[in-house]
């Protein structure tokens, strides 16, 4: 751990169990620091099985000391933690799926890790709660804010659906 501190986004949704205390035992086991949580929203499924239950999705926005590989290690960790098995399909239901935005101003490409995040332009449920957070934020090779980015999104998903709880 060194004593820089780096700001990063990280994704959160669950779908299985109690969702909104996944998503906050998440939060409380990542260790970050100066949290910022965008608001809850309650989404359809993308690209899922007919049938699953609705995803509570969110984002948070805090500083760091961890490398992007500790905090990769710790997502995981917390991941296999709260019942989410290391070995999984992609779209299965989940009791937490963390995922890390961005992190700082880094371009990071690796088999395990892909900074900023791959999908992140092309999904409603992340971008919107991020644009919250940080609307005028420019994610490095990237020309357009993330406002911006929500605006010129081209998805058929529906509507989200604002969580009337705080968390």
């Amino acid at each position: 751990m060194g004593d820089d501190f780096t700001d990063c986004a990280l994704a959160l949704g669950s779908n299985l169990g109690d969702r909104l205390e996944n998503l906050q035992r998440a939060v409380a086991l990542l260790e970050l620091e100066s949290v910022e949580k965008a608001p809850v929203f309650e989404t359809t499924p993308v690209g899922c099985a007919p049938g699953m239950q609705p995803f509570l999705n969110s984002v948070i926005v805090a500083s760091t000391d961890q490398s992007p590989e500790e905090l990769l290690a710790s997502a995981q960790s917390i991941e296999r933690e709260l019942g989410r098995p290391s070995i999984h399909g992609t779209n299965e239901p989940r009791t937490i799926d963390i995922d890390i935005l961005y992190y700082g101003s880094l371009i990071y490409l690796a088999p395990e890790l892909t900074l900023p995040h791959p999908r992140l332009f092309q999904r409603r449920f992340v971008l919107e709660p991020l644009s919250l957070l940080r609307p005028d934020l420019h994610l490095p090779g990237r020309s357009r804010t993330i406002r911006e980015e929500l605006e010129a999104l081209d998805s058929d998903e529906p509507p989200l659906q604002k969580m009337a709880q705080a968390w």
